[in-house]
């Protein structure tokens, strides 16, 4: 993962998204592209005759305040190890990530964000989800692969896997597995390949998926939890599946690289 692509803002938890995003970029020596974003079509206000029109000085001063902003990461970035660039965007931060995220390798967001689980369904890129309250330490210690055997797991194994080599344990977790999928025993002899020893946990189920899988991470004291990341519906892709919601709502649980 050499091509980073990290979204920064105002908020508290844009300092620990972005050190992570630098703590990768260390270890793979890579890039860090930053991105500082105005949505401009959020000033759009309505008239009373029900013309729409945008706020001019609403706006100048949301983009000024975002200028200095961004200027004021380039001068704490210049003092990093680590080669990056800065863009502007005017964009909804779902449409600028996926945009700016197509010659990415991951892009990083943070847990319980209100763009996160749009952008991991509609970017074709993986995202990583860190906690709102501490940096994501790298290498991983403990890494946990939610396996159901379908295709979106499978992309995310493969995408995971130069992290998981790094990690110190690998588990991958089996709660329900799909008819007709790949078996927990396929992904493991891929992980084996790749440098990656991995222990297999059959966790049974106990009330719903998520629950079970969710508890299964939180004994092994998972930091990381690995999972393909899919829509119930094809049409509107924002409407997450039980599971891929789940992990997504809790705020400060382990960090996620989610693809689909």
């Amino acid at each position: 993962m050499r091509s980073i692509l990290v979204l920064a803002d105002r908020g508290p938890a844009s300092k620990p998204r972005l050190e992570t995003a630098l703590s990768l970029a260390r270890a793979a020596r890579g890039h860090v592209t930053v991105m500082v974003d105005t949505p401009v079509a959020r000033f759009m206000s309505m008239d009373a005759m029900g013309s729409a029109y945008l706020a001019a000085d609403a706006i100048r001063d949301a983009l000024t305040r975002d200028d200095a902003f961004a200027e004021e990461l380039a001068a704490h970035l210049a003092r990093e190890d680590v080669p990056f660039d800065i863009v502007r965007c005017e964009d909804e931060p779902v449409e600028a990530l996926c945009a700016a995220g197509r010659l990415a390798d991951v892009i990083v967001l943070s847990r319980g964000s209100d763009c996160a689980g749009q952008v991991a369904v509609s970017a074709k890129t993986p995202v990583l989800l860190v906690p709102q309250d501490r940096i994501m330490s790298i290498p991983v210690g403990c890494a946990c692969v939610g396996w159901d055997g379908g295709e979106e797991a499978a992309v995310a194994l493969r995408i995971a896997a130069p992290m998981l080599a790094h990690c110190a344990e690998v588990h991958v977790i089996t709660v329900a597995e799909k008819a007709g999928g790949l078996l927990a025993t396929d992904a493991l002899r891929y992980l084996s390949r790749h440098g990656v020893k991995a222990e297999l946990i059959e966790m049974p189920r106990v009330g719903s998926v998520e629950e079970s899988l969710a508890a299964s991470v939180a004994r092994e004291k998972g930091d990381l939890l690995v999972m393909g990341a899919f829509g119930h519906s094809r049409l509107r892709e924002f409407l997450l599946g039980g599971v891929t919601r789940y992990f997504l709502n809790e705020p400060n649980g382990p960090a996620l690289l989610l693809a689909r």
